[in-house]
């Protein structure tokens, strides 16, 4: 040991404190072993070695707290008395006293990309080491001269603990008696360029509210869940074939207290589980839950992402909030966000003074559109990374599904670029061949876990996105619907006497609905930044705008498909979502919106209790259609069948104000047909036209069917028959 090194220790850059720091043999003297122990105690004015009954004092080498003291023999489990420069005296033990916490097996894993539960490793986590408790902290730094950690156990002193370099460039250190609960960073010091700043720890559980921005030591394993009946049939569930509306839910905008604080998870796990469960909803679907600093991003820029946000509690908070969703019989998806995350200097971004999660070449490591940086998915760790975390989601807080936010511009290297800002791919095409073989391996990995399902927020036509990997697919379960949204939004926001002319807006998404496993989504992207709500998109005075709507939503739940409605537009919210205020739920007082919620139920009652309504929603035998040619009155009729193609519904559609009286359709068996849905029902808000609860087939030809009802099709109106 040189005074060089201790220099380097004192100043808090010695890139292998335990080399220096700990018990280490250093001579043999008449075959007794001769050690010497050493110690950085900043905070101490003395100290001694307590070790096999034993005091020794150490001397200070070091004015700034460098001791040392040479003993006779292995002290073993030795500890260090110090007396502190208040006066007070502490006995602690030697963090460099223990030997290497992680097996040369799982940083191999790691350094392939292969770790897929890389949060048991990595991170923070309560341990115990040679009998004594403590925090086994590791951090993956490959280019760092040295890390420390420094949190209030140790005053935020970055010189006090340094950690023990690897292979592959993972950091660790074992801290004894330290407890779940305290802050922490990583001090990082780079090789490149005098870089030096402190990190949250990428896989820490659990951080502080921002915008405070350290990481806290969290026992993951301490909550004791109670859905075991619900995960136990989850795993024998199939959801392409089971009913899933779900309801979207900004979490800090859903309701606020009247202080106009947004609930704790706790306070959520009551109301809105009981308004989703009173709603018939399936699954809540919650914008991502990850920790974020800015919240404006409404959660799509993630700083933590193994930790759901501090803004409404702990981790335990949230999984009491999954677990009383399950306890409900509802499914809970999160969003999931592989695509970019934020510069933000304490996060992931030149993470190490080298640009280690996020890709070198700023034509494929940065959004410049969103401000974002983009992960670098050709690189094994970073991959692992990002998979480890999906299943740490799915595994660790009981979450059925991952809705995957921007694939689109995960897929296209040229994706919100201009010529000359990518570059190709080794072909010379457009297509992120690292980003498209990472989707793949993530959504292998995910369906292993039973009951899990991924849902792809993909926009453009690339093909397979929820096809198998082995067939080729990306391997999502499902992909969202953009172009049936995008078109029917477009449709309904026309007048009606304009809508003959954009009959093929209807017809046109069935030319390609069973393309993909679809989710028909009226999204928070679609009510927002001038876009208006839901029913503010419709024509006309209040009575045709929530008539459309009615019309609109009933069609929705009949048309093939999952279903996913935003928060507020069941209610008829007129207001653009604003993440900043809550749903405004006081216009229940009024009849029109109270009755739109009443549609929503109901239209989710029927479907839960209609297996042609989700049975086959991504294969043409579960879809009939009727009559789509009468474009002059906006009229089109269809069936939805189930597995069992005797057992079908029948859906008349009027999207014009104009009733119609006598209007006949053709219908597949003779018999009697009950109107068991009319959104024109004064239940509803309509006008309460109808056909008197029941109508009976006549043995006339129509629609190249042998049988044929006619029926009254109400204003702006969608009516729903079954053969009784």
């Amino acid at each position: 040991m040189t005074p060089a090194e201790i220099e380097a220790i004192v100043g808090g850059y010695h890139g292998d404190a335990f080399r220096v720091l700990g018990p280490h043999g250093v001579r043999k003297a008449q075959g007794q072993g001769r050690w010497v122990v050493r110690a950085f105690l900043p905070q101490a004015e003395s100290a001694e070695l307590v070790y096999r009954g034993q005091r020794c004092a150490m001397a200070k080498r070091h004015d700034s707290g460098f001791f040392a003291a040479a003993v006779s023999g292995d002290p073993g489990h030795y500890r260090i008395r110090a007396c502190l420069w208040d006066g007070s005296e502490t006995e602690l033990e030697d963090p460099y006293r223990f030997g290497p916490q992680i097996s040369d097996l799982d940083l191999h894993l790691h350094g392939e990309g292969t770790l897929y539960e890389a949060y048991k490793t990595l991170g923070a986590h309560p341990a115990c080491a040679d009998g004594v408790p403590g925090v086994r902290f590791a951090v993956w730094a490959p280019n760092a001269e040295n890390v420390t950690i420094a949190g209030e156990f140790n005053d935020w002193d970055i010189r006090r603990h340094p950690m023990r370099r690897r292979n592959g460039g993972v950091w660790e250190l074992f801290v004894p008696e330290l407890c779940p609960g305290v802050t922490y960073k990583y001090n990082i010091r780079s090789r490149f360029a005098g870089y030096q700043q402190l990190k949250s720890d990428p896989f820490a559980f659990y951080c502080e509210v921002p915008p405070k921005s350290a990481s806290l030591v969290w026992d993951i394993n301490q909550y004791q869940w109670n859905d075991g009946a619900w995960m136990e049939a989850r795993a024998q569930r199939d959801w392409l074939h089971e009913p899933v509306a779900i309801y979207e839910v900004h979490l800090e905008s859903w309701l606020r207290d009247p202080q106009g604080q947004s609930l704790t998870y706790r306070d959520l796990a009551v109301k809105l589980v009981a308004y989703v469960k009173q709603m018939g909803y399936t699954h809540i679907e919650l914008l991502p839950v990850m920790e974020h600093p800015f919240s404006g991003s409404w959660g799509y820029q993630v700083i933590g992402y193994y930790a759901p946000t501090a803004r409404f509690g702990t981790p335990d908070d949230f999984k009491y909030f999954v677990d009383c969703c399950h306890q409900a019989g509802i499914g809970v998806i999160v969003d999931w966000v592989p695509g970019h995350f934020p510069k933000d200097a304490h996060g992931l971004a030149f993470f190490d003074g080298t640009a280690l999660y996020e890709h070198a070449d700023w034509r494929k490591g940065e959004h410049r559109e969103w401000g974002t940086l983009v992960f670098n998915y050709g690189r094994n760790e970073v991959r692992g990374f990002l998979i480890a975390n999906a299943l740490f989601w799915l595994k660790e807080y009981h979450i059925e599904g991952l809705r995957v936010d921007a694939v689109a511009s995960m897929l296209y290297l040229d994706y919100a670029r201009k010529p000359g800002e990518w570059v190709p791919n080794q072909y010379g095409g457009n297509e992120h061949l690292e980003a498209i073989d990472f989707l793949r391996s993530f959504n292998v990995q995910a369906h292993t876990v039973p009951g899990a399902f991924t849902v792809a927020e993909e926009s453009t036509a690339f093909p397979g996105v929820s096809k198998p990997v082995y067939l080729n697919g990306l391997g999502f379960t499902m992909k969202w619907n953009m172009g049936w949204m995008h078109d029917m939004l477009d449709y309904f926001s026309k007048d009606p006497v304009y809508r003959k002319y954009q009959q093929n807006s209807i017809t046109f998404g069935l030319l390609y609905a069973f393309h993909e496993n679809f989710v028909l989504p009226i999204s928070h992207d679609e009510v927002v930044y001038g876009k208006g709500s839901l029913l503010s998109k419709m024509p006309g005075d209040e009575w045709r705008q929530f008539a459309n709507t009615r019309a609109f939503l009933a069609y929705m739940w009949g048309h093939p498909g999952k279903k996913l409605l935003f928060m507020g537009q069941e209610i008829g919210q007129r207001d653009e979502w604003n993440y900043n205020s809550s749903v405004r739920w006081e216009l229940l007082q009024f009849a029109y919106h109270r009755k739109l919620q009443d549609l929503v139920r109901d239209l989710n009652r029927l479907y839960r209790a209609n297996p042609s309504l989700y049975e086959v929603d991504f294969h043409y035998s579960g879809f009939e259609w009727v009559d789509f040619r009468d474009a002059d009155h906006s009229v089109i009729a269809f069936l939805r069948r189930a597995k069992d193609p005797e057992n079908f519904l029948l859906f008349c559609c009027n999207f014009t104000p104009v009733p119609q009286q006598g209007y006949e359709f053709g219908v597949p068996e003779p018999g009697f047909y009950q109107e068991i849905l009319n959104t024109d029902s004064e239940l509803y808000g309509g006008s309460n036209m109808g056909n008197g609860g029941v109508v009976s087939s006549r043995p006339i030809p129509k629609h190249g069917r042998k049988q044929s009802i006619a029926i009254t099709l109400p204003p702006l109106a969608v009516v729903v028959f079954r053969r009784c």
